[in-house]
């Protein structure tokens, strides 16, 4: 599996792993190495973005396989899990979120924390926002989410964890910063990712924001919010980082 990495230090730095948006469908390691990039400078790291499997030729569960064998990677290189950081926008957030579940169940060491902008953690289509913000979310219509799931998934159950992680359950999950605009259609998939998460012990930052669109730290340069959310992000991890040092 390929993948791409952003680097400004030496070998010793923390590791970003960063899992692209795009639907499980589209995006790549390139088309989001400037937002790994700024958020891995913002953190003091280097971002590693591999270019996972996507569907339709690929369909579920090769993601999320696709990211257990990244996070394995790099502990067979002997980056302490301590020093691995997971993140990723909209898809690759939800991905990012299953990924701990995978490693969970796989008994890896946990990661050191999660920062997911946007993220896409519920594939069964039950969620109250995707009707409630159906006028109000600017970049994904919500009558198109069934012909997007029936692609990525091809049979498999929509409910089960590594498709939709908002349904997992998580063990002393590491703390995690998730945010979200309030007028997504994926404003219950963040809150609902939160809540598990902090229901199996872990430190939940869920923020959300008025009037941004779907995974705007995507616009960085373009978009104050953007580097704003960054900056932000970049300081959640790094107290992450100390805090397991």
């Amino acid at each position: 599996m390929p993948a791409l990495w952003a680097e400004t230090g030496g070998d010793d730095a923390p590791v970003l792993l960063y899992l692209h948006g795009g639907a499980y469908l589209a995006g790549s390691a390139r088309t989001h190495v400037h937002l790994a990039a700024a958020l891995a400078a913002a953190t003091g790291a280097r971002a590693c973005l591999p270019d996972y499997r996507l569907a339709p030729e690929h369909p579920f569960p090769a993601a999320p396989d696709d990211a257990l064998t990244a996070y394995r990677a790099l502990l067979a290189r002997g980056i302490e899990a301590t020093r691995i950081l997971l993140a990723g926008d909209s898809a690759g957030g939800g991905l990012a979120a299953a990924l701990l579940l995978a490693a969970q169940d796989a008994g890896l060491p946990r990661p050191a924390a999660l920062a997911l902008f946007s993220p896409w953690t519920d594939l069964t289509g039950k969620s109250p926002a995707l009707s409630a913000n159906a006028h109000s979310d600017a970049m994904l219509p919500p009558h198109r989410m069934p012909d997007v799931t029936a692609l990525i998934l091809q049979g498999a159950e929509a409910a089960q964890p590594l498709a939709s992680p908002a349904l997992g359950r998580f063990v002393a999950p590491p703390p995690s910063l998730i945010t979200v605009g309030a007028g997504e259609i994926l404003l219950g998939d963040a809150q609902r990712l939160a809540q598990a998460l902090e229901t199996g012990g872990g430190h939940v930052a869920l923020k959300v924001h008025q009037g941004l669109p779907h995974a705007w730290p995507f616009f960085r340069g373009y978009l104050r919010a953007a580097d704003q959310t960054i900056a932000e992000a970049g300081r959640f991890l790094r107290r992450a980082l100390s805090t397991e040092a």
